[in-house]
């Protein structure tokens, strides 16, 4: 940090296992990219190639090199996982991992249908070649699943071999543990927390509304996906307390 400030959170350094801002790279240069990292580098624990967006990108190996170069692992949104798997190509999608030096992969069902015993079946195989993160809820804001089956499915998956679980809200935050307005599902979030430990789950929440909710929830510490890359260093500032939404959170009252 920049000077000395008192009463201030326990933010967890990097590399961490809790606190994790996972950002969603929809498509930036390899030169926005440089930019980004120059600026957020010390903020950012995971970059997500947001859906397909890795193929149609020009230069893609530049910029996953670049990404990793500041020792910040890169992976392929879900939605490839699942475009790949439709056409029956797993072992391409492997393959592609392995020649973009990729060893995070997510796996998701979010937009086709298959078992869950199939899909922790790929967590599996998976975790023979890097790390794996799944992610749990539909991209159809018609299929609501109740609490229950969202506990049911996390503990699977984590058991199967997830790092984390990530709760679906797609990049606008108007579905999965979000109703269509961008309002938190509360009830949905609280009974998830009283089964599945908070520091498994990586929340994604687009909006500052929903950032907010989770730092007030879980704490400076929250697991927080599909951040846009301007929004990383405002949600810094949230989670310590410097903006005004958190500003009283960590202060003593009495001093």
């Amino acid at each position: 940090m920049n000077y000395e400030l008192s009463q201030m959170p326990d933010r967890l350094a990097k590399p961490r296992q809790s606190g994790l801002t996972m950002v969603m790279d929809k498509g930036l240069s390899t030169e926005e990219a440089r930019n980004f990292m120059s600026v957020s580098y010390p903020h950012v624990d995971i970059v997500k190639l947001g859906f397909g967006t890795s193929y149609v990108s020009p230069n893609l190996r530049e910029k996953i090199e670049l990404y990793q170069s500041y020792k910040i692992p890169v992976y392929f949104g879900g939605t490839l996982f699942e475009a790949f798997l439709i056409r029956n190509q797993f072992e391409d999608y492997v393959r592609i991992c392995k020649d973009y030096g990729i060893s995070y992969m997510e796996v998701s069902d979010g937009s086709i249908t298959i078992p869950h015993t199939e899909k922790c079946g790929y967590i599996e195989k998976l975790t023979q070649y890097g790390t794996v993160l799944s992610e749990v809820g539909s991209k159809d804001a018609a299929h609501i699943i109740p609490p229950y089956k969202w506990i049911e499915l996390m503990r699977a998956e984590l058991s199967a071999g997830s790092r984390y679980v990530i709760a679906e809200a797609r990049e606008a935050g108007n579905v999965g543990i979000y109703r269509g307005s961008g309002e938190v599902r509360e009830g949905l979030v609280q009974e998830i927390l009283t089964q599945i430990p908070g520091d498994q789950i990586i929340w994604e929440a687009p909006q500052k509304a929903q950032q907010l909710y989770f730092i007030e929830l879980l704490g400076c510490n929250a697991n927080l996906g599909n951040i846009a890359p301007t929004e990383v260093i405002p949600l810094e500032a949230m989670r310590i307390g410097l903006r005004g939404d958190t500003f009283h959170f960590y202060l003593d009252k009495n001093k």
